[in-house]
């Protein structure tokens, strides 16, 4: 009976890391450091706790449609724009590409990236076309633009996801001024660097910006979303959104993420010396990185080697091989723990022995 599935599932699909408890299995690992998923070490905040435990007395009921304390709370942490959720990032695009994308239509994605912005409008029906990076993994205005004069909608990464390198709010802006499509900023990463897109919504109509609860928050299993909007937008994105997906325990979890700033610094400030470190001990080059994460260049060894090497020494990393448009000699390491990190450099010094 699989003749019945659609085409878009039969060959290809989302391509996750290593298992940590599989890897520890077979291997007889103690200890595994778990750098393959950009991850945060830190369990959640206190608050962040403390909300979602109390949250769950009411669980028997649906959650808030509209999530009413959470859009407060990114008001007051964020500034006053309008706000919608998801879950996690995926669901924010999947929605993203259902309120505007019709079957046939044009979706352009700046490459290699997250795989899930080709894969979610494939199956939406829409066309993809795939705008490569230029020289140091760097967005090139010109041919981006050029790619969007046919397509409805448009995804940009930044910092980008596997390379690690930002794109500049003013080039953003040069793209925003030429193109008539909407824009998907994908700040997944954006609290680990030095810039601040928010500013552009209040110049541009086409511009969603993408964010996520998952990493510097430390609530990736809660699968928190969000993006800001323009105002026109969200009426559409609501009613096109799934019922009652993001569940009340998350969606309280996330508000009292968002009152520890404490919380928040620490991981920023652990990332930024580690990310440092890093790139100076691994002793194979890696991508400048704006993220809580590096790429790293293992060549001669193809990505897939590299990466079961290391996992027999109890470091998990990402091999980048379904990055569409990357070579095949790129691993992506997550700033993980002190104790991960050493034992992160540790194996990488013995990777080719």
């Amino acid at each position: 009976m699989k003749r019945w599935v659609r085409g878009c599932y039969q060959s290809e699909g989302y391509s996750f890391a290593k298992s940590a408890a599989e890897v520890r299995k077979k291997h007889g690992l103690d200890r595994i450091a778990r750098l393959a998923s950009n991850e945060n070490p830190d369990p959640p905040s206190e608050a962040a706790l403390k909300s979602g435990t109390d949250a769950l007395i009411h669980a028997n009921r649906y959650p808030d449609e509209r999530q009413a304390f959470l859009h407060e709370a990114l008001v007051a942490a964020h500034g006053d724009y309008p706000f919608v959720t998801g879950v996690g990032m995926d669901g924010v695009i999947e929605t993203t590409i259902r309120t505007l994308v019709e079957p046939g239509e044009l979706v352009a994605i700046s490459t290699p990236t997250f795989s899930f912005y080709r894969l979610s409008a494939i199956a939406q029906g829409a066309g993809v076309v795939e705008v490569p990076r230029g020289p140091g993994f760097a967005v090139e205005p010109v041919s981006f633009i050029e790619a969007c004069e046919e397509a409805k909608l448009a995804f940009l990464c930044t910092p980008n996801n596997p390379t690690g390198n930002a794109t500049s709010p003013a080039v953003i802006r040069e793209i925003l001024g030429q193109i008539e499509c909407v824009l998907f900023l994908d700040n997944a990463y954006v609290e680990f660097s030095a810039f601040d897109y928010l500013p552009l919504l209040k110049e541009y109509d086409n511009l969603i910006i993408g964010r996520t609860f998952s990493k510097a928050y430390s609530l990736a299993g809660l699968r928190v979303g969000y993006a800001v909007v323009p105002e026109w937008f969200r009426p559409y994105y609501l009613r096109a959104a799934t019922p009652h997906t993001l569940n009340a325990v998350s969606a309280a979890a996330a508000v009292g993420a968002l009152s520890d700033l404490p919380h928040l610094e620490r991981a920023r400030t652990r990332v930024q010396r580690l990310r440092k470190e890093l790139t100076c001990r691994l002793g194979y080059p890696v991508m400048p990185s704006d993220a809580n994460f590096v790429m790293v260049d293992v060549a001669p060894l193809a990505s897939d080697e590299a990466v079961d090497r290391l996992s027999r020494m109890g470091v998990l990393v990402r091999s980048c091989r379904s990055f569409r448009g990357l070579e095949d000699h790129y691993v992506r390491v997550s700033i993980g723990a002190d104790w991960e990190n050493e034992m992160c450099i540790d194996a990488f010094g013995r990777l080719n022995s």
